[in-house]
């Protein structure tokens, strides 16, 4: 039997390896006239939270690992301003009175 040469890989064939860190981007359209948003997303840790955590499908997937999502905006959580010294002081107590009630 003779063997079989093993194959090189090219590097055409898996071109997400080619990519740079700042290449392996992820984009979120977010706005007002619409009832859904966009995300989409070359990162792997991305990917999985929205294909578990939310249980959505990729729209579609390009060849070099990106991905594209659609959801409602329903299911994101908006920002939230930073509370101020005087509103986080205001909140301690009021968690710190609803502990000794109980």
């Amino acid at each position: 039997m003779s063997k079989v040469p093993k194959r090189k890989k090219n590097i055409e064939e898996n071109p997400y390896r080619r990519l740079s860190p700042f290449e392996k981007e992820t984009i979120i359209n977010f706005n007002k006239g619409e009832e859904e948003a966009s995300i989409f997303t070359y990162e792997k840790t991305w990917q999985k939270h929205l294909e578990t955590r939310f249980g959505i499908k990729p729209d579609f997937t390009n060849s070099a690992g990106g991905r594209s999502y659609t959801i409602n905006k329903n299911r994101i959580m908006k920002p939230r301003a930073p509370l101020s010294k005087k509103k986080k002081v205001a909140r301690k107590d009021l968690i710190k009175k609803s502990k000794e009630s109980v």
